[in-house]
């Protein structure tokens, strides 16, 4: 007990000195608080994964800076820093169970192309009837998209103002059709 009791005024004394601005005693401060830190974020079990409990330490660390002036050094400066350390702690705690709440399981995940991937489905095919035939069979916003955007090779800003369709609207037309006509030429392939 008498050793936590030399340890807390020996951390009060260098945090008076700081707030006096000897920028060495702060250093020193957190030097010596930091292991001190570090333990108590992992016993406690804080950080969802180990790695995070690093980054805890160092917003505890962050906030004993920021909130260096409001210590008073007629108090202990233990208690003080652990209730900065408390506070930090809860916040990562809450943290961390607002990004557990979205993050999802996901056993396959959808293929995204490229724009150059899309581009070259319609590009691969050496046979353009067959191409001009796979097309005609899209819904018929799904091929104005296409038509305009791919064949024309209109930029979205001309395709919104001849159609009056969103760039939005286009992409995704243009996004199902690129889709649908790989797979209606796929389909074609193996006849």
């Amino acid at each position: 007990m008498d050793r936590i009791h030399n340890s807390d005024r020996r951390l009060a004394s260098l945090m008076r000195s700081a707030q006096d601005g000897d920028a060495a005693a702060f250093a020193s401060l957190l030097r010596e608080v930091t292991p001190l830190l570090r333990r108590k974020v992992l016993r406690k079990g804080w950080a969802r994964h180990p790695q995070n409990a690093e980054d805890i330490v160092q917003e505890i660390l962050l906030s004993v800076h920021t909130a260096r002036a409001t210590y008073d050094p007629e108090r202990p400066f233990l208690p003080w820093l652990m209730a900065i350390a408390r506070n930090r702690m809860a916040d990562a705690a809450r943290r961390d169970a607002r990004q557990a709440a979205y993050e999802v399981a996901v056993e396959h995940l959808p293929e995204i192309r490229s724009e150059a991937d899309q581009h070259a489905v319609l590009c691969r095919w050496d046979d353009q009837e067959q191409l001009r035939k796979a097309i005609h069979q899209l819904p018929p916003a799904q091929r104005q998209a296409i038509e305009l955007l791919k064949l024309r090779e209109m930029s979205m800003k001309e395709a919104r103002a001849a159609t009056g369709i969103s760039i939005a609207a286009l992409k995704v037309s243009v996004h199902r059709a690129i889709k649908a006509l790989g797979a209606l030429l796929d389909k074609e392939a193996w006849r």
